[in-house]
């Protein structure tokens, strides 16, 4: 079991979630047809969530210098959650947390999957968690001048650990299909397969229409019904991060507020 560990450094650091399924935009698509691709649902929730502690609004006026961004709450602790520090146009959020993972392993940090949100885009980085002592934060790059949002419990940063060496050992192949005369066949029988049904959704076929689509890839399992991957996923169930409480006789050292504690969040490295 890969471990990953979360050391909070505020009492009031965002929330911690596993990430999940469902999109609004998705919802509202008409008989919820987006979450038929299933791999945009998986990719959703493979990951865990940081919701945001507090509502606030950043609005950028299109300059590159560091006072460009405005930063409006009604919270008095909106500098401990968001702040202009790198200008450009990028608006930073901390996290408030240091993490640990095991050696190999580092964090992907980007925005939440198939999530957009207009008039800001999600920058991502890849951090090796396996032995940095600093945290990290979460920035986001305006892509027009004008005013964002964002909501209390919306989730804005995306964390999901990787092997961050395991790339170097992958060597793309590319291969004509006449090469491989089995995976030609299965590409023509499944273009065959695919084309007929689609003439009688078209059609108004009563047993297509019933159907809606073939969910080949959805039950994984090939179109003869074989199974085609013993480890297929259709639904992601991650672990709630588990709450661990200092115990009674320890004392914390002191300071005078329960939330000074101190942490540097300046962008020097990572960002």
């Amino acid at each position: 079991m890969t471990s990953l560990t979360s050391y909070r450094l505020r009492t009031d650091a965002p929330a911690l979630v596993p990430a999940r399924a469902e999109r609004a935009w998705m919802d509202a698509t008409s008989q919820r047809f987006a979450y038929r691709c299933l791999p945009l649902s998986i990719a959703n929730s493979m990951g865990w969530e940081l919701l945001c502690p507090i509502t606030f609004e950043a609005e950028w006026d299109g300059r590159d210098g560091l006072d460009a961004i405005a930063i409006s709450a009604d919270s008095m602790d909106i500098e401990f959650h968001a702040a202009s520090h790198f200008g450009f146009g990028v608006l930073t959020m901390f996290t408030h947390y240091l993490f640990r993972t095991e050696p190999g392993i580092g964090m992907s940090v980007r925005g939440c999957p198939n999530l957009p949100k207009d008039g800001i885009h999600a920058l991502e980085g890849l951090v090796e968690t396996d032995w940095l002592d600093f945290p990290f934060t979460m920035n986001w790059k305006f892509t027009r001048p004008g005013t964002v949002r964002f909501e209390k419990d919306e989730p804005f940063c995306f964390l999901a650990p990787v092997p961050y060496r395991a790339l170097e050992a992958v060597r793309p192949k590319i291969v004509p299909i006449e090469m491989a005369a089995d995976r030609q066949e299965a590409v023509r029988q499944y273009g065959e397969l695919r084309g007929a049904f689609n003439a009688l959704l078209n059609s108004g076929d009563p047993e297509a229409m019933r159907q809606g689509w073939q969910k080949w890839y959805f039950r994984g399992v090939h179109p003869d019904g074989k199974p085609g991957n013993p480890l297929h996923v259709s639904k992601l169930r991650l672990a709630e991060p588990l709450m661990v409480e200092m115990p009674a006789s320890e004392t914390a050292p002191p300071r005078s507020n329960a939330n000074d504690i101190p942490t540097d969040d300046s962008p020097a490295e990572p960002c």
